[in-house]
């Protein structure tokens, strides 16, 4: 659909051309396309991302917008003005009728249309997929920080009113923006997390089902001797930023099989974990608590070698969609049921896992583990 979507913008030079990863260069490079830039221009084109997209169908094209969160995405949005930057427009060349009008995450985004849903919808609350994670797992107060383990792991801690300026390779970003009040936050990205659990399913048929992966490695006591997977099938992400690596498996004997690769893959996304909250620390934020969420976490021994690696309490949600649950609550404001997201900050999680290693062991942990990724690095 998305692709259909851009050639029918191209083909036409009329409606909207949505594009799933939106980002500067690729709309300047539509912008060059015969009369795409003309049209843009005399207002026939329109140029969002996906929840820009999703409003302008609902509401029968009467409504082009989206939020502070995903407008600060896309490499055009001044997070620091609230507006989208003359400077990058005027550098790409981008008229700014193409763009969306920004709002705060609770707003007025227009009615969805009957036809749609069998009633007219207000459409009251939009925000990113880890931003609404974020309001989802209560995290607004600042040093409050979320972890989620899908596919890859998305780990974010909200800084309030400030806006930092990373020296550790993380992004700094909008986290929400409420009444015109916008809290920004830090986030790094891990590439690779629960799909490392696929490929130990799918690829080397070492276990039948992800939840084997708890059994075996509490079967072992979690001591892998030394075997270290790095799994950078894709690079490496924060703070490493580094496309060009690929994944390996270190330390191996004849003595070693199954259940320490299978351990050290699930140890490895707790391994990228706490780089990720170095890095936060080093950028003066600290975690205290790490609320978690995703398919990942049903694992208990998973989230207690979280705890003992990083060294702060971790909290499990009860619920693993909290992407779903931050944008009801945000859509729950906007159309009154709730006054506001604030007593979600003080919400229980199902479970909480306690540091229960010494700091001997876990500098141990960890000096293996940078030496395994170093080796990758050429470092």
């Amino acid at each position: 659909m998305v692709r259909e979507g851009v050639e029918a913008g191209i083909r036409d030079v009329t409606g909207l051309v949505v594009d799933p990863y939106f980002s500067s260069t690729k709309l300047a490079w539509l912008l060059e396309r015969d009369g795409v830039r003309a049209a843009a221009r005399a207002g026939r084109l329109c140029f969002g991302t996906i929840d820009s997209f999703l409003v302008w169908r609902f509401t029968g094209g009467r409504c082009h917008c989206t939020d502070a969160t995903n407008a600060s995405r896309t490499q055009l949005y001044d997070i620091a003005h609230h507006a989208w930057s003359d400077t990058l427009l005027d550098y790409f060349d981008i008229p700014i009728a193409l763009l969306p009008e920004v709002k705060d995450c609770v707003d007025d985004f227009g009615v969805c249309e009957a036809s749609h849903f069998g009633a007219a919808i207000p459409i009251r609350g939009v925000a990113g997929d880890q931003q609404a994670a974020l309001v989802g797992q209560g995290c607004l107060r600042p040093g409050m920080t979320k972890s989620t383990y899908g596919t890859g792991c998305f780990l974010m801690t909200n800084t309030g009113a400030t806006k930092p300026a990373s020296d550790a390779r993380l992004l700094t970003t909008v986290g929400y923006r409420l009444g015109g009040e916008t809290t920004f936050a830090l986030e790094g990205s891990i590439f690779v997390a629960g799909v490392a659990v696929k490929w130990l399913r799918d690829r080397l048929g070492l276990i039948g089902t992800a939840a084997e992966t708890e059994a075996i490695a509490r079967r072992i006591g979690g001591d892998t001797r030394g075997v270290h997977v790095v799994p950078a099938f894709t690079g490496l992400g924060a703070p490493h930023w580094r496309a060009d690596v690929r994944g390996a498996i270190t330390g191996l004997t004849l003595d070693d099989g199954r259940d320490e690769i299978v351990t050290a893959t699930l140890k490895s996304v707790g391994f990228q974990t706490a780089d990720l909250v170095a890095a936060i620390a080093a950028d003066g934020v600290a975690v205290e608590t790490l609320r978690v969420d995703g398919g990942m976490v049903a694992n208990d021994w998973f989230c207690q070698f979280l705890a003992d690696v990083l060294d702060v309490a971790v909290e499990r949600t009860p619920l693993q969609e909290t992407t779903a649950l931050g944008a009801a609550a945000l859509a729950a404001v906007g159309a009154g049921l709730i006054e506001d997201t604030t007593a979600m900050a003080a919400a229980e999680g199902e479970r909480r896992f306690l540091p229960a290693v010494t700091p001997a062991t876990r500098a141990a942990w960890l000096d293996g583990w940078h030496a395994a990724v170093e080796r990758l690095l050429g470092t």
